[in-house]
């Protein structure tokens, strides 16, 4: 029988910082500019910026509202793609980018910057995008959580109405059928283990069958600096894509920021 064996795991230093909003400048997170006044000529229908050269650009550390809320399919929803198109087109765009720099389709990964509007953190305080931290890149992560929050907080965009319904924060056991979904939940840490390698932060009683969000091997150095043991019995809310493992929902973690300590 498979068992969970509970161990330390280094100090605790996740943090959760009031931020205030983008004003002057670009905020140090977002490292160096990579494309200075860059026209946009297009926005694609999967949220992508098109400039005059050529380029494509991916608008990092968020994820663009779904035309559905099932999330099938790339094309994101019409009142997202409305807003990024006026936004764009009034004036050039500044774009600011950490390596690595593009993805696999050699998209420029990059944060986003107009007539001293922060693009990303515009769109999750209007309710248009969540937060989305990359595995391999975590810059400003507490501050586009924030924004979400702001967001949130406003009841703005998804977070109001009938639509709020599919992006609310949930609880660890409304999960059901989420399975190939981005989520964003809520809830106490009951436990902290390891099993063949993969360390799982569980949210119930019964492993077995309740939530857990899990870091595999190969991730496990990204939490180097995270005593992962003090989160038992943290209330904490996690986001990421939920997958079905043997009937239970999980969470991969790849990434610190995908975890905000809320007391």
């Amino acid at each position: 029988m498979l068992r969970r064996l509970f161990f330390p795991l280094g100090v605790l230093t996740l943090v959760c910082p009031a931020v205030p909003a983008f004003a002057a400048g670009l905020p140090g997170c977002a490292g160096p500019v990579e494309i200075a006044q860059a026209k946009v000529v297009r926005v694609e229908r999967n949220g992508l910026l098109i400039l005059s050269d050529g380029r494509a650009i991916k608008l990092e550390g968020i994820r663009l509202n779904p035309a559905q809320p099932g999330e099938t399919g790339t094309a994101v929803a019409p009142d997202v793609l409305a807003v990024l198109r006026d936004m764009t087109a009034k004036s050039p765009v500044t774009f600011t980018a950490l390596r690595p720099k593009e993805d696999r389709y050699d998209r420029v990964r990059a944060q986003a910057f107009v007539d001293g509007t922060w693009l990303q953190a515009a769109l999750l305080e209007r309710g248009l995008a969540r937060a989305a931290p990359s595995p391999d890149r975590g810059e400003c992560s507490a501050e586009l959580t924030a924004a979400e929050a702001r967001g949130r907080g406003a009841h703005a965009g998804v977070w109001n109405g009938g639509a709020a319904q599919s992006y609310r924060v949930r609880g660890p056991h409304e999960l059901h059928g989420t399975a190939g979904t981005f989520q964003v939940v809520e809830g106490w840490v009951t436990n902290v283990g390891q099993s063949g390698g993969r360390v799982f932060i569980d949210f119930g009683n019964d492993w077995r069958q309740g939530f857990s969000a899990t870091i595999a091997p190969q991730d496990r150095a990204q939490f180097r600096k995270l005593d992962l043991n003090r989160l038992v019995a943290r209330h904490v809310r996690i986001r990421g894509m939920v997958q079905d493992y043997r009937g239970r929902p999980e969470i991969a973690l790849s990434n610190p920021g995908q975890i905000e300590l809320l007391n």
